[in-house]
């Protein structure tokens, strides 16, 4: 793998001596790599992916996505006179000129400059860090409010839209092509006793009140480099699900990953539960960022978007488990099924907290 490593580096315009690679981080799509160069003597590092085609269909779409969107982010940081090298995703160009290469078996591939003295964590430590974590993501959509026309790509097509997922779900249930429905049957009727609320964004996003945006669609809360020094969240950072989308996808999937302490395929669900102290870090993170463009609809919505895509993800794993277990991965038996029942509990946990949240986003909105 070194040696491949070596051969389509070579494609991308880099200087230097390539010194070698290594696997990191602990993303399950792409395979990425830490790639160190020799620089006249100074060692510089450069991070290398394989985009993974059989997940993202059109990796050249995907990547014209990238390139519009950090080109964009970077002349706004350069406007403020800030570090843009640090607070942005630098793509390497290939040296023909664009934003990726292929090795001899048709991989695709990319390559950024590696953000030094800044790191992820895939469990957030403490309230700061889930405020910097938030106020990322909303300066993030505010940087891409104003992005020229065309439209993004949408690379994964549906991928945040709740109808469709009940669609799937629904279409499970009737197959029940490997006899698992009878196991599942609390799960279900959970889903149904809220089927009503899961085409509540979309029909707004209809009326008008709620506008299509640029999103990210994916913000775990490692998707963010902390810096260092500082705690401040300063890059936002996998971009292959960046297309248009709703700013509730974003902070919805935010609260999920980001609120309650269990793991996300916990089988005591004693432990699961949404903690306020998280969630009003997320929504004060968020608001000091986004909350001036935001439209009234959108900021309404924010509390309860947390509760739909927590639902929404408890379904395509109840769904996937019905299915068989083709899509997500698994390590034992019923792993899916213990996964929808996290997602589920942690929507019972949020419900009984709506009041509270919305009474929290009352005194802070603009």
């Amino acid at each position: 793998m070194a040696y491949r490593i070596k051969k389509i580096s070579e494609s991308f315009d880099i200087l230097g001596d390539f010194v070698s690679s290594a696997a990191y981080g602990t993303g399950h799509i792409n395979d990425t790599f830490r790639v160190v160069y020799d620089q006249g003597g100074t060692e510089v590092h450069y991070l290398f992916q394989r985009i993974n085609h059989l997940v993202f269909k059109n990796p050249p779409q995907l990547m014209e996505n990238i390139e519009r969107v950090t080109t964009h982010i970077t002349d706004k940081i350069k406007e403020q006179q800030l570090d843009a090298s640090r607070r942005a995703l630098c793509l390497i160009k290939n040296r023909d000129g664009s934003a990726y290469g292929q090795d001899d078996e048709g991989n695709y591939w990319r390559s950024y400059i590696f953000i030094e003295q800044a790191q992820t964590y895939d469990v957030l430590q403490n309230d700061r860090q889930a405020y910097q974590a938030a106020r990322a993501f909303g300066e993030f959509q505010k940087e891409l409010a104003d992005l020229p026309s065309p439209r993004l790509h949408e690379t994964i097509p549906y991928f945040h839209h709740t109808p469709k997922r009940l669609e799937a779900l629904e279409a499970a249930i009737r197959n029940d092509s490997h006899g698992r429905v009878r196991n599942a049957q609390r799960e279900i009727d959970f889903v149904m006793a809220r089927r009503d609320e899961t085409a509540r964004l979309i029909e707004l996003n209809a009326a008008g009140d709620i506008p299509e945006r640029v999103t990210h669609n994916d913000t775990k809360l490692n998707n963010v480099m902390l810096d260092d020094q500082t705690g401040e969240g300063i890059c936002v950072i996998d971009l292959d699900t960046v297309m248009p989308g709703l700013v509730h996808y974003d902070f919805g999937d935010m609260v999920r990953t980001g609120t309650s302490p269990a793991a996300e395929d916990e089988r005591d669900l004693s432990k699961v539960h949404m903690r306020f102290n998280m969630f009003e870090a997320l929504l004060r993170g968020y608001i000091s960022s986004a909350g001036k463009f935001l439209m009234p609809a959108e900021l309404e919505y924010l509390p309860f978007s947390g509760k739909l895509i927590s639902l929404e993800i408890g379904m395509r794993f109840l769904t996937d488990y019905l299915e068989g277990d083709t899509y997500f991965k698994i390590h034992r038996d019923g792993h899916n099924l213990d996964r929808s029942r996290t997602q589920f509990k942690l929507v019972e946990s949020i419900e009984q907290q709506m009041e509270q949240m919305m009474k929290l986003l009352k005194e802070l909105r603009p």
